[in-house]
């Protein structure tokens, strides 16, 4: 059974004008229908109408997804990541029967810290958009997305009292600030421009607000607790402690997670994020990536999960914790209830 039946839908349109370099109008056809049969999966039906491609999908994504199931499968046109547009053929080949794709796979995570340094670091916004679409039809639908998390930083430092300088010598420069937001290093090749900052800032808007016009999730920013190393002049009696270098970086600094001013600090840095992208629900961090907790035991890193969860739910009571795989700790994870956390296998 089918509802909710839309011909058409401008993302969808916008998107597939793109990507075959504005040949596709005359020739495809896309269509929003709902299946009542099974609303929770995401799926796409190709088949022919008057002569025509059409494309059937429950949301712009999945007819994103079936776009590209229909170019590779049935015209033979392969886009990729290096080659993601082209133009179509005057005559497409229609699917000689109906064919439908179908997942019940909620999350379809992409991106990882270090990409944003080793291949995204100086991506103006024609090169994302292009990668956004190919998200799109690849079915991505969470993408983490920390292009401009600089003005974060920033704008939440100099709300503590910091000076512009003061903050930007804090934020790591493009090649660095990944590991920065892993919690491994700071302040190293650091900013010296605001307008770089607000460059990065637009950027950012740019690209989550393309990504909801599409459907995907973006996965924002957490906090695990690392401050600049002069935060005790803003926030004085605070317990916080330096890490032990990273990898021949110098040692950073961490407000412990116990600590009443770090969930004050989170809590600014987490509103700061809202007012300048919005809130999306889902929050990455890792606590202690690849180093060492300053306090031995199992207790401790309980309390830590406990503390870092409650933080987000407070600040957002629909907030899922995001965390990678390998640097996780089993203490950490059991003290967090499995509906607020999203753990990534990558």
């Amino acid at each position: 059974m089918y509802t909710s039946c839309q011909s058409t839908s401008a993302p969808i349109d916008s998107l597939a004008a793109r990507v075959t370099e504005n040949t596709s109008k005359d020739q495809i056809l896309f269509r929003l229908v709902t299946d009542e049969a099974d609303p929770a999966k995401d799926y796409f039906e190709i088949d022919s109408k008057d002569g025509k491609v059409l494309i059937t999908g429950n949301s712009d994504l999945s007819l994103a997804t079936g776009l590209n199931w229909y170019l590779k499968y049935v015209a033979g046109i392969h886009l990729s990541w290096n080659n993601p547009s082209q133009k179509l053929p005057e005559v497409l080949p229609l699917p000689q029967k109906k064919i439908r794709q179908a997942t019940a796979m909620k999350n379809r995570y992409y991106l990882n810290y270090c990409t944003y340094s080793y291949s995204m670091a100086f991506w103006d916004w024609e090169r994302w958009e292009r990668e956004i679409d190919y998200m799109a039809m690849c079915g991505i639908n969470m993408p983490l997305s920390i292009v401009g998390y600089e003005a974060v930083l920033f704008y939440t430092l100099r709300d503590l009292g910091y000076t512009d300088d003061g903050a930007l010598n804090f934020i790591s420069g493009p090649a660095y600030l990944p590991w920065q937001l892993m919690g491994n290093l700071d302040s190293y090749f650091s900013l010296t421009d605001k307008a770089y900052v607000d460059k990065r800032l637009e950027l950012g808007k740019k690209i989550i607000d393309r990504e909801l016009e599409l459907g995907m999730t973006p996965i924002q920013q957490g906090c695990s607790g690392q401050v600049p190393s002069t935060i005790l002049r803003v926030l004085p009696h605070t317990n916080a402690y330096n890490v032990p270098s990273w990898c021949g970086f110098p040692v950073t600094y961490q407000i412990d997670p116990l600590d009443k001013n770090f969930r004050k600090f989170g809590m600014a840095l987490l509103e700061k994020q809202r007012q300048l992208f919005g809130a999306h629900h889902y929050y990455a961090c890792d606590p202690f990536h690849e180093n060492k907790p300053p306090i031995k035991g199992d207790k401790y890193l309980q309390n830590v999960g406990k503390a870092i969860s409650e933080m987000y739910t407070a600040f957002d009571s629909q907030a899922v914790w995001v965390m990678q795989a390998w640097p996780l700790r089993e203490p950490i994870v059991k003290a967090v209830d499995k509906d607020k956390l999203l753990i990534l296998d990558i």
